[in-house]
Formats: structure tokens, C-alpha cells, sequence
């Protein structure tokens, strides 16, 4: 699952994680990319700590065994993570699914927990250009929208599933308050809201107008949202 930050990719990890047939994983590549970027991200140490900082070894964890033996791996991962530098030989052997959220919403949430927001930050660019990439392969990745999934969580993760060759789970829709056991050593500063849910939040209402420079940062990420909602589910 490719997103960038604030996308509701950590609801949808606990949504995939509530099902019994899956393990699931939280942005294996996060410490490899602060490793080589030496972003002063929140946590930064704590987190090049908690997972490897080779990226050749965690991509080699994505197409082995699925942890504890389960039947399927749901891999949560962030669009902004895949820099120079990290593998990208495994893209053949998974599939692979675009969750899209409208820039002016990713931007206003990631302002508030982040100071002065880049468009490389977002993650918009890589997920068009990782797309891109994958076509090009002829693979044909799916693309799913988080303000469908809030609209009607049961009606888009059904056609999700089907679309994967899935049965749906009702399980899906809810999950114990206070995180999951594959949350990443991050999760207390970013995952406060999903933290405190048991399921999907309500429908969004319009998305919020911005000015300045995140108005700015919208408008040069919109064209690369435009581009995905075409294809979604």
C-alpha cells in the first residue's frame, strides 16, 4: 500500500490488520531513509534504532516468509521513503495499491505535526513516479481514494478485497483502541487520532482552503492526486 503521510494508511494498516489471514508491517523503509537523508525527523534516533538501516535487508523481508505464518503480508509504505538508493527489484513479486488522499487535507493535517512541509515531504511526486515506474513493467496497480473509504468503509474495502482477489472481512472495519502490536516506535507522535479510534472516522467534509505557502504546496501537489483519482476504484 503506497501513500504519503497523513493518508489514513495507519487506519488502513489496522483495518488489514484486524483480519486473522494477515501480518502486517509499518514503513520497513522509514530508518533506511532517515539513515540516508538526515532529515531531523520527530524521534529520528529512536526510530534508525528500531529497524534496519540497510535497506537491501529490509527489502528482502518483504518477499520471504510472511511473519507468523500467515497466509498474506499487508506492507504499509510511504511514497517519500523510496530515494535513491533503495531497492526496487521486489516491486515485481507483490501487488500493489494506490491509497490517494486530496492534497489540501494531507497538507493541513502534516502542518500541524511538522514544521514547514516540502512537496518531497508529502510524498505526491514520488507516488505519480512510482506509479509511473510500475506500469511501465506492466504492472497495473490499483488506486484507492481515503475519502471513499470514509464515505462507506464497507462498500470500498469489499471492492478493494475483490479487486485483490480477497474475500471481505468484517473485521476490517473496527480494531482495539490504543494501536496495534506492529505500530512503529514512532506511532506516539504521529498515530495520537487513530489511536483513540475503533474503526474508520466519519465522512470528510470539503476540503479545507489554504493560503500562503500551503496553499502553495496544494497547488503543486494537485495535479499529481488529479492524476491517480482518474483511475480509482
Amino acid at each position: 500500500m503506497w501513500s504519503g503521510p497523513r493518508n489514513l494508511s495507519t487506519a488502513m494498516m489496522y483495518a488489514f490488520g484486524a483480519r486473522p489471514d494477515f501480518a502486517v508491517v509499518d514503513e520497513p523503509f522509514y530508518a533506511a531513509y532517515l539513515d540516508r537523508t538526515g532529515l531531523d525527523h520527530p524521534m529520528r534516533h529512536a526510530v534508525r534504532a528500531s529497524q534496519p538501516t540497510d535497506p537491501a535487508k529490509v527489502a528482502a523481508t518483504l518477499t520471504g516468509p510472511v511473519p507468523d505464518k500467515k497466509q498474506h503480508f499487508y506492507q504499509k509504505h510511504m511514497t517519500q521513503h523510496m530515494i535513491a538508493g533503495i531497492p526496487r527489484d521486489w516491486f515485481a513479486h507483490v501487488r500493489h495499491v494506490f491509497l490517494i488522499r486530496h492534497p489540501a487535507r494531507v497538507v493541513a493535517s502534516f502542518g500541524a505535526k511538522y514544521d514547514n512541509p516540502t512537496l518531497a515531504d508529502i510524498g505526491f511526486t514520488q507516488q505519480t513516479q512510482i506509479f509511473d515506474d510500475l506500469t511501465a513493467q506492466g504492472i497495473n496497480p490499483l488506486v484507492i481514494d481515503s475519502a471513499d473509504i470514509r464515505r462507506d468503509p464497507r462498500a470500498m474495502l469489499t471492492r478493494l478485497c475483490d479487486a485483490l482477489g480477497l474475500p471481505f472481512d468484517p473485521a476490517m472495519l473496527s480494531w482495539p483502541m490504543g494501536g496495534h502490536p506492529s505500530d512503529g516506535v514512532w506511532a506516539p507522535h504521529w498515530y495520537g487520532a487513530v489511536h483513540a479510534s475503533t474503526g474508520f472516522a466519519p465522512a470528510e467534509g470539503p476540503p479545507p482552503v489554504l493560503t500562503g505557502p500551503a496553499g502553495d504546496l496544494v497547488a503543486q501537489a494537485l495535479p499529481h492526486y488529479q492524476r491517480l483519482e482518474r483511475l480509482k476504484l
